[in-house]
């Protein structure tokens, strides 16, 4: 009879041990648990707080045809960033490039590759889009194609007449954008008018040769690819649309880059950085190109 009582204290003895081992193991379970899920709450907090905590003005402007493409950069990077103010000041290729030298702004933006005299001042351009150089007419002008030697000769004046390229009996008009702009400097280079362009009017922004085209069935103009609107008619050259695709692929001749300028070897603030390397991501390329630019990546 004792043995039987000392074998049920034993057995008890042995279960109860057990239970408080399985408390044990649940316990450190239920605690390695908690630390993971703690772990991961620091991580969210942590880039929350990266986020949070960067601030400040970003300061750009450049190039007028850039100015859609930044405006919607900008927009979104802020939506993401409401510490952080982008601001563009569309001034022209030419003042982008010096605000960027005599450090006015953070970033300038150029529709057109750096000079050698402007790399020499210790400037860096990086390329973040494609953009087509537009050829447009009033949209009372009948033509619709025309050849880049045509369009040589329509801008330098040697065609003075429309109907010499299958269009109405009317003077060529050719109003374009002041020196120093971007956009000039690509279609004077790509069509080989450089100095030798017969403008009627020499204007500050792809909107006034925009509003210019539009109001003087004569004329013809070029713009920026992502500007072109119904106000005006887009020609072809060559036959060749300019489209995202056409100047993706090289077909259409009469294209150039959108790049940023900054100083060569010296750090942007901390919002400049995040906002250039936001424009240069996959993130951006969607909003680059609803912009009618063509990214980069």
């Amino acid at each position: 009879m004792k043995m039987k009582r000392f074998m049920a204290m034993a057995i008890a003895c042995v279960m109860a041990a057990g239970l408080v081992a399985c408390g044990g193991s649940e316990s450190t379970a239920t605690t390695s648990t908690t630390d993971s899920t703690a772990a991961t709450s620091t991580t969210a907090s942590t880039a929350e707080e990266t986020t949070a905590d960067l601030s400040g003005a970003v300061a750009t402007g450049g190039s007028t045809s850039v100015e859609k493409v930044i405006g919607a950069l900008g927009e979104a990077f802020m939506e993401a960033n409401p510490s952080v103010d982008v601001t563009y000041d569309p001034t022209g290729s030419g003042a982008g490039v010096t605000g960027a030298a005599d450090g006015t702004l953070d970033i300038g933006l150029s529709s057109r590759a750096l000079k050698d005299e402007e790399k020499a001042q210790g400037l860096k351009e990086t390329t973040f889009a494609l953009d087509g150089i537009a050829i447009v007419v009033n949209t009372e002008n009948t033509v619709e194609d025309q050849s880049l030697e045509q369009i040589a000769k329509l801008a330098t004046g040697e065609i003075t007449n429309w109907s010499e390229v299958g269009g109405p009996d009317a003077p060529v008009v050719l109003i374009g954008r002041e020196a120093g702009s971007g956009t000039r400097d690509g279609f004077e280079s790509i069509v080989g008018v450089e100095d030798k362009c017969a403008y009627e009017q020499e204007l500050t922004s792809t909107g006034a040769v925009l509003a210019g085209v539009a109001a003087n069935p004569n004329a013809f103009g070029y713009v920026s690819l992502a500007s072109v609107d119904d106000t005006v008619k887009m020609v072809t050259v060559d036959g060749v649309t300019a489209s995202e695709e056409t100047v993706k692929d090289g077909s259409y001749k009469i294209q150039r880059p959108f790049v940023f300028v900054t100083k060569d070897g010296e750090e942007l603030s901390a919002q400049a950085q995040a906002f250039y390397d936001f424009a240069l991501s996959e993130d951006a390329a969607e909003l680059i190109a609803a912009a009618g630019a063509v990214p980069m990546v």
